[in-house]
């Protein structure tokens, strides 16, 4: 097995004994990115800001090993209130436009530093 850890300047560094991404092969597993900013530390308040703050960490992760947003085959989203399911929807479907991942949304009784939404994603290069 190759297995190669994969880390962005650009992205918030894991909060825990974790990498923020693991290539292995074709695939790459990148951990669930919670709405940090880098930058700031700081987390917005508005579940359709927090959404892209999280996609936008996970695109950082992804083009640090050479693939793009198109390269996600399967995302897992983690909500605290499956209520906002819709303003999660409303950010998520601008990010895959065309032929989405395989996805799962779960609503979870709390998440890391008290964030409404963490993703994690598979993506696969050709």
């Amino acid at each position: 097995m190759n297995k190669e850890t994969v880390f962005s300047q650009k992205a918030p560094d894991a909060i825990g004994p974790y990498s923020q991404a693991i290539k292995c092969g074709k695939l790459l597993f990148v951990s669930g990115q919670l709405p940090v900013d880098k930058e700031t530390g700081l987390m917005p308040f508005d579940i359709k800001q927090q959404t892209t703050q999280s996609l936008e960490n996970i695109k950082h992760i992804i083009a640090a090993a050479g693939y793009s947003m198109q390269d996600i085959v399967k995302t897992t989203v983690f909500v605290k209130d499956l209520g906002q399911f819709q303003a999660i929807n409303d950010v998520y479907s601008t990010y895959f436009p065309n032929n989405p991942p395989a996805r799962a949304c779960i609503e979870v009784a709390g998440l890391p530093k008290g964030a409404g939404v963490e993703i994690e994603v598979i993506a696969c290069a050709d």
